[in-house]
């Protein structure tokens, strides 16, 4: 295959399997504008498909840095009642979305932070029945990477921009399989194998895991009662089965939000916001963020953890072996996307109302009694290591290793 008949392929990729679009459909693209010509590819295969309708939704980062050092702060603590509604209308159509990410990892590291958070919040809250359609099970989403110019450089500091490009989509094509002549096939085969893990994991009804390592992780994670671990992808209350991230090396479940004591340290750096988070520590006690430490970016990670009360807590739990096709490549992506399916992780903010039996029944307020926790952030952060040990406890008390030295021992 040559570039263009790959990179069509990772267009029907997102529309088929990503979203698994549907008759009469709207399809929502988020994406920034250095990667309309992939955006467009990606239309017209939701079109090809069956979509009703595509709409486009550009963002440009560059603009954004601009607006963020000459606005003042007020600009960021509201967001335009025409922007909330037509985020809210398309989602109460149940339509599918697509975001394309491809970030400058540091652009807004010199941003006031005040600006940053104000925004963050904003938006999340004037979005809220949006995001509630999503977390109810009715949207299907999925989330994509393509290179930019300078994701690529920070990448591949010693190429230049045109190799830095070309390495950066070639490492993308073999995470996401489209080097692979089925790769429809070789999504289905990895699902299966995603599948009997979570399987397992799900039967055995584990009490907690305790993650240790030699960089200073020592952390005991209570889990709560009937928890579920998925993996691959997931089915919206419809039927639709769809992939939200591509790629995908995951098998994740929800911790019991008060039920997780000791320190976690970071095994990659964190990208929130433009702000890369360097060499960080986060310390639980009962559940709650008790202190952090971090080499560089702290002030992000205290803005991260500031967002709100569930931002304080653990949302998520995600299992990734060290040996896996991204990890494998042994590139830093400075993409969470990416970095996160290289790596076990946890997020703080939201849990996923999946991760519990019968989880999309309950009311927020009934997930939190029973250990979920609500947000309006759910940040991923990568804490796996190639001599991470993770041990589970049954209700017996008897004792069964998960990882050993980075990988699965199940």
């Amino acid at each position: 295959m040559n570039f263009n008949e790959k990179l069509q392929k990772y267009a029907d990729l997102c529309v088929k399997l990503g979203v698994n679009i549907q008759k009469d459909q709207t399809l929502v693209i988020n994406c920034p504008i250095e990667c309309a010509d992939f955006a467009r590819l990606v239309a017209e295969s939701a079109y090809k498909n069956g979509a009703k309708e595509v709409v486009m939704f550009w963002n440009d980062e560059k603009f954004s840095k601009i607006k963020y050092t000459y606005s003042p702060q007020e600009v960021f603590e509201s967001v335009p009642q025409w922007l909330a509604d037509s985020r809210n209308y398309y989602g109460d159509l149940n339509c599918a979305t697509i975001r394309i990410v491809a970030s400058d990892p540091e652009i807004f590291k010199d941003v006031d932070s005040k600006k940053l958070a104000a925004e963050n919040v904003a938006l999340r809250k004037a979005t809220k029945p949006f995001r509630d359609r999503i977390d109810a099970g009715h949207i299907a989403w999925n989330i994509v990477s393509v290179p930019s110019a300078a994701w690529a450089k920070k990448v591949f500091p010693d190429c230049t921009e045109q190799q830095a490009i070309e390495q950066l989509w070639n490492a993308i094509f073999k995470a996401v399989r489209v080097d692979q002549d089925d790769t429809i096939g070789a999504w289905n085969d990895h699902k299966e194998t995603l599948f009997a893990k979570a399987k397992y994991l799900n039967e055995k009804q584990f009490v907690s895991f305790h993650y240790k390592n030699s960089i200073g992780t020592d952390l005991v994670v209570g889990m709560p009662d009937n928890y579920v671990f998925e993996g691959g992808g997931d089915k919206t209350l419809e039927g639709v089965y769809y992939f939200p991230n591509m790629p995908t090396e995951e098998v994740f479940s929800m911790p019991h939000r008060e039920k997780v004591n000791g320190t976690v340290v970071s095994a990659m750096p964190l990208n929130y916001q433009g702000t890369l988070v360097k060499d960080f520590s986060i310390t639980f006690k009962d559940g709650r963020v008790e202190s952090v430490t971090a080499k560089e970016g702290y002030e992000a990670l205290s803005r991260l953890i500031d967002t709100d009360e569930g931002s304080h807590y653990l949302g998520e739990i995600a299992l990734v072996p060290n040996k896996s096709p991204i990890s494998d490549t042994g590139i830093l992506f400075y993409n969470t996307l990416f970095d996160e399916n290289a790596s076990c992780h946890f997020a703080l903010g939201s849990a996923y109302p999946t991760c519990i039996k019968d989880g999309l029944t309950y009311t927020k307020d009934e997930l939190t009694k029973l250990g979920g926790n609500d947000s309006i952030e759910h940040q991923d952060f990568m804490v796996g290591t190639a001599d991470l040990n993770i041990t589970a406890t049954d209700k017996e008390g008897n004792e069964v290793a998960i990882f050993i030295n980075g990988n699965w021992a199940i």
